[in-house]
């Protein structure tokens, strides 16, 4: 599974899903870095076919609207330690791969995981 995280949550982040055997490319690694605009990251995920993780809410409105990303996750855990957000990918990463396989978007809190369906 392939992600690309945005610049709003941690390089720790793609670095895990990396060393839990997805492939995740943080913006810090692409051309502009962390001033990589939205669009760039829309069309950078559709060429390469990636799952978009961020917590940027514009995301979500573009998804809504325009179908773009084709695959979103959005992280809605508000201002967390970084330890603990990646416990929380860590813990649940089967699960959220399982849901954004039958999803196109996904909502994570540090609660619960939601799947929406027909999106």
């Amino acid at each position: 599974m392939k992600f690309l995280v945005d610049a709003q949550l941690p390089k720790s982040l793609s670095d895990l899903l990396n060393m839990r055997g997805c492939d995740s490319v943080h913006t810090l690694e692409l051309q502009n870095k962390n001033s990589t605009t939205d669009n760039k990251i829309v069309e950078i995920a559709i060429q390469q076919n990636r799952i978009v993780i961020s917590k940027d809410h514009d995301f979500l409105d573009s998804f809504l609207l325009n179908s773009k990303p084709e695959k979103l996750i959005l992280v809605r855990t508000g201002n967390i330690p970084n330890k603990i957000l990646l416990k929380l990918f860590d813990d649940n990463l089967e699960t959220i791969k399982l849901l954004i396989s039958r999803s196109n978007l996904i909502e994570i809190s540090k609660s619960e995981i939601a799947e929406h369906e027909g999106l």
